[in-house]
């Protein structure tokens, strides 16, 4: 990581190495969201993304703060689920910022310090050329906030969702982080792990972490015997 690897800016909260829009694999399912986030600002100043655990929401937010760190814009990554770590007046000043992403909202569900503290956010931002990107594990409509304003104010940006990936958009998504690193995984040996790997894609990509260090330092190409030698499969 070189000296130029954009973080937030607050906090020592770090943006994950490989958490950019390089790795992120874009199917049917996801090109809209992709093309909105993509672009040089948002069509909207809220964007709520939700999807499970294993979708991918903490990748692009994560990839979005970094593209715009990466253009030299102030942004702020906030994950919601170590809320015990952070104080709410952390949020104040930040409309002079490129984006704020805030991961996990459901996290704050039922706190009315943290939900004032958001719905103030929400509204100072509406003043300013700040953008807004959230994501929970559930629509805005079923999020459980107790304060109405702030559970009307986030059913009113552009929402998408983020499905499950299939286990041919593993294996594809595998094969482009592995392209991305300089190796060559086909897909019949990526179908191979995906099999035999809890679906998790977080367990597959240290997977595949293990398989580029044993093949580069035993000089060999990822071929599935190399893999069942590897994983003991």
């Amino acid at each position: 990581m070189n000296d130029q690897r954009p973080t937030q800016l607050t906090l020592g909260v770090q943006l994950r190495d490989d958490a950019n829009f390089e790795n992120f694999y874009v199917n049917q399912a996801n090109e809209a969201l992709f093309a909105a986030l993509t672009k040089e600002a948002l069509d909207s100043h809220l964007v709520y993304l939700w999807g499970s655990a294993n979708s991918g929401r903490s990748h692009v937010l994560q990839a979005t703060c970094y593209q715009r760190a990466q253009a030299g814009l102030g942004v702020l990554y906030l994950p919601l689920q170590d809320i015990d770590h952070f104080d709410p007046d952390m949020l104040q000043g930040t409309d002079s910022l490129s984006i704020v992403c805030l991961d996990d909202l459901e996290s704050i569900a039922g706190n009315a310090q943290w939900e004032q503290a958001v719905f103030n956010l929400y509204n100072t931002l509406q003043e300013s050329d700040t953008s807004l990107l959230v994501s929970a594990s559930c629509a805005p409509l079923d999020l459980q906030v107790e304060l109405a304003d702030l559970h009307s104010r986030l059913q009113s940006g552009l929402t998408f969702q983020l499905t499950d990936m299939s286990d041919a958009d593993k294996c594809a998504m595998l094969s482009l982080r592995a392209a991305n690193r300089g190796m060559d995984l086909n897909l019949q040996v990526a179908d191979y792990i995906v099999k035999r790997v809890d679906r998790n894609v977080d367990q597959l990509i240290k997977v595949l972490d293990r398989l580029d260090g044993e093949s580069l330092q035993l000089g060999r190409r990822l071929t599935i015997p190399l893999v069942r030698e590897v994983m003991r499969w």
